[in-house]
């Protein structure tokens, strides 16, 4: 148990730099769009903007929560807390359960954010970005991280989560939302195939358009079924997937490419 504990922080920083350069190589290697956004001047910008917001969330996280989400497994083992070490459900087994249970619990509340008005004054940040790549994957708010590591956190002690299993959600998590978000160009048919199972780039950039009844959709981070079981799927954008419009119609290109004005977001009115 004081495995995980310790190699938690440099386990994840292994796996994050790992798909951050990956992403980032196919990102230049096989664009999906090419738009100002996404290129030169305004895409430094963007990236300096969110990689920013990104260390001020983890900043704040490693505050509030020290040992994170791993951590909160840990300390519910050690005083027997939850269902799953209850009912004597065998390690291998309660650590699939955790895992699809988590990203259940994502995608739920993914919808909670967009459907309570308090919360999608602050999950607006994330969809305000004017382009979509790797970076807007960690384009979250503090508030937003660290409301999510509540969330997280009751499920993992309501369950008694493996640590293991909370480990790998949480690198899977975190690399599945980069890819999702890559500006990257999938092969048709490796997209359709890969979309039966997981969110790909072209599945969860129509959940970033500018309409409404589009964002309203494709919640999910890693797996692909929850949208698909409770309706909220969409295949194609009705612009078509190259004439996407993504961002949010009421801040423009240009302001929520600026760090100080995404921070101050939640607390604008409209």
């Amino acid at each position: 148990m004081l495995f995980y504990g310790v190699a938690e922080p440099l386990w994840r920083l292994i796996a994050f730099g790992t798909a951050f350069a990956l992403l980032a190589v196919l990102e230049l290697s096989h664009p999906r769009l090419e738009r100002p956004e996404l290129m030169k001047a305004l895409k430094a910008r963007r990236w300096a903007t969110n990689l920013s917001i990104l260390l001020l969330s983890s900043l704040l996280l490693r505050i509030v929560f020290p040992a994170a989400a791993t951590g909160v497994a840990l300390w519910a083992d050690m005083r027997g807390y939850g269902a799953l070490p209850a009912l004597g459900v065998p390690p291998l087994l309660s650590g699939l359960i955790a895992f699809l249970v988590l990203d259940f619990a994502v995608w739920l509340e993914h919808v909670v954010l967009h459907k309570l008005p308090i919360l999608w004054r602050i999950h607006r940040v994330h969809h305000a970005d004017p382009g979509v790549d790797l970076t807007t994957a960690l384009r979250f708010h503090p508030l937003e991280i660290l409301l999510s590591m509540v969330w997280k956190a009751a499920i993992i002690v309501a369950l008694g989560a493996p640590a293991f299993s909370v480990l790998l959600f949480e690198i899977v998590l975190n690399a599945g939302a980069m890819f999702n978000h890559a500006n990257l160009r999938l092969p048709p048919k490796v997209e359709s195939r890969l979309r039966r199972f997981i969110v790909t780039p072209d599945m969860h950039r129509i959940h970033h358009s500018v309409e409404r009844i589009e964002t309203d959709s494709n919640y999910g981070f890693n797996l692909s079924i929850w949208d698909r079981l409770f309706s909220t799927y969409v295949a194609q954008p009705a612009s078509g997937d190259d004439a996407i419009v993504t961002g949010l119609k009421a801040y423009g290109r240009d302001a929520p490419t600026k760090l100080v004005w995404s921070l101050m977001l939640p607390f604008r009115r409209g």
